[in-house]
């Protein structure tokens, strides 16, 4: 492998319309993308700095800077494992590195990784608003097949209810971001039961999950932040049905693979989810999405304007990367 330097970058990508969960409300998404280059390749990846798990813009690119000082850290897939912990920056800097590889190989990483692409179905998300809004913005997805509607505690039996009105015929995720109590678990539940919810995504916060061992639900409950990576997830498929998978937790393609794997020896369903980002973060997502029992990358929908070489979006279809875009 010949020598790399790695540079990265902040970016700003505005947003279609202000997109709200329990823990607040954005106008735009800001990533950080990481090239890697030997002069004549240059391999990409991006990732969304998250404030919930400690992570800013200004940490990523500092991390990503300190890596850039030590080329030996970019020697091969296993030294990058180690150069940084799992999270944002490490994301960008795998997926950088699996696209290098990729075009200075000549070999796609689907093939290099025995992955057979097809279009997948994405999830579309609602953002968390008043049961009125909510139910216009599920009726006009209502062509859509699978709904994610972002929840965050009182109120939203009715604005369950409304989005199902909305929306009668799409199977429906529902995520409250850590924004529910024990307590009030089953009044939640009887709002998701009448509004026929096929995933229930991070009830309680990730500090309070021994709670689920005393739950019962007829629906399958996915842990979200409470999982980011292997390490996690004895504990895990002891209190949940499903895993969400992104990328951005699991610091890139590499340990999402391995962890994708061990989840279903453990039994548990796959989702594949991501941060709101471009297309350039949710091209590596499809490799894991591939047989995932559930897909949320509609990310690139949510913004007011995609990258260059964009994902093609038939409705809910996402169809494989162009190579221009990775890998």
């Amino acid at each position: 492998m010949p020598s790399l330097s790695l540079t990265a970058k902040a970016q700003n990508w505005p947003l279609a319309k202000p997109f709200r969960i329990s823990r607040g409300v954005k106008t735009a998404a800001d990533t950080v993308i990481a090239e890697l280059s030997d002069g004549t390749h240059i391999g990409r990846g991006e990732c969304t700095p998250y404030p919930r798990y400690g992570e800013s813009v200004e940490s990523v690119l500092e991390q990503l800077e300190t890596v850039a000082k030590h080329p030996d850290s970019l020697a091969d897939a296993g030294a990058l494992q180690t150069a940084l912990p799992p999270g944002a920056a490490r994301n960008a800097l795998d997926c950088a590195f699996h696209d290098f590889t990729a075009k200075q190989t000549g070999t796609p990483v689907a093939d290099r990784i025995s992955i057979a692409l097809s279009p997948v179905e994405t999830a579309f998300t609602l953002s968390l608003d008043t049961p009125d809004i909510m139910f216009e913005a599920a009726r006009a997805a209502s062509h859509r097949p699978v709904l994610k509607i972002k929840l965050g505690g009182d109120g939203d039996a009715d604005r369950l209810e409304a989005v199902r009105r909305g929306s009668p015929d799409a199977k429906l995720i529902v995520d409250a971001n850590e924004g529910w109590t024990s307590d009030q678990w089953d009044d939640h539940l009887t709002a998701c039961i009448n509004a026929k919810v096929g995933l229930i995504e991070q009830p309680l916060p990730a500090g309070d999950d021994d709670a689920l061992l005393e739950i019962k639900s007829p629906i399958p409950l996915c842990a979200d932040e409470s999982i980011h990576t292997r390490q996690e997830l004895a504990h895990v498929a002891a209190r949940y049905d499903a895993v969400n998978v992104k990328l951005d937790k699991t610091g890139g393609l590499t340990e999402a693979i391995a962890l994708c794997e061990e989840a279903r020896e453990h039994g548990l369903i796959i989702m594949v989810g991501c941060m709101v980002a471009s297309s350039l973060a949710m091209a590596p997502a499809l490799m894991i999405a591939q047989g995932a029992e559930w897909v949320d990358l509609d990310g690139p929908l949510l913004l007011a304007e995609d990258c260059d070489h964009a994902l093609t979006f038939d409705g809910s279809t996402i169809h494989p990367a162009d190579r221009a875009l990775w890998g």
